[in-house]
């Protein structure tokens, strides 16, 4: 295992940081790296905690009375230049119970109310978003959305379009546009299945 012995701090922004880490692998082959973190100082960062905390929370929520539509955001991303397809999703407050930062979340960038679901933890846990480049992880929350789109309560910085997608369009969206890969995979179970939320069923139908 390869051990860490520098890090350090290059920039001091409110909601994304750069850090450089010096470390040896196993192979004693010295290793110059660049961490993005969510964390605010050094001792924030996971490879100080060792506790995977989730920094924010993604929502696959379905839509209508036979929720036969998905909830689907399609935002300008700088990164790309373009806009790209994505679950709605958002940073955890500090305290926050990621379940009520996902009804906080989806009501802010659509105007819709969230319901969640219980689900197994093994389906809810953080997963790391972009390993290679980021501690960052996120966590998944599921359920229902009802209410109506308005962009009243979209922050100023943000460029998001509601998409409430039926199988055909979702169908689309995955052969011609920009989709995020969290947002893929969700999509993909979307599409297979007959039962909302299938995959999460414990064999009896029940989530």
């Amino acid at each position: 295992m390869a051990e860490i012995k520098k890090v350090r701090q290059m920039t001091e922004n409110p909601y994304v940081n750069l850090y450089q880490i010096d470390g040896v692998n196993k192979k004693g082959h010295p290793s110059n790296y660049f961490v993005a973190s969510r964390a605010k100082q050094i001792p924030e960062l996971k490879l100080k905690t060792r506790k995977n905390t989730p920094d924010g929370v993604v929502i696959y929520s379905l839509y209508g009375e036979k929720r036969d539509h998905v909830v689907l955001i399609r935002q300008y991303r700088y990164a790309i230049d373009d806009y790209i397809y994505e679950l709605p999703a958002g940073l955890v407050e500090p305290g926050e119970d990621y379940h009520d930062a996902a009804v906080r979340e989806l009501h802010e960038e659509t105007g819709l109310d969230f319901e969640p679901i219980q689900a197994d933890p093994m389906f809810e846990k953080p997963g790391f978003t972009t390993i290679g480049m980021t501690d960052e992880s996120c966590a998944t929350v599921f359920g229902y959305a009802s209410g109506e789109i308005t962009s009243r309560f979209e922050e100023e910085n943000e460029e998001i379009e509601v998409v409430l997608a039926d199988r055909a369009e979702v169908r689309r969206i995955l052969k011609e546009e920009n989709v995020a890969i969290i947002c893929a995979y969700q999509m993909m179970h979307f599409l297979s299945e007959t039962t909302p939320f299938g995959f999460l069923t414990d064999g009896t139908g029940q989530v």
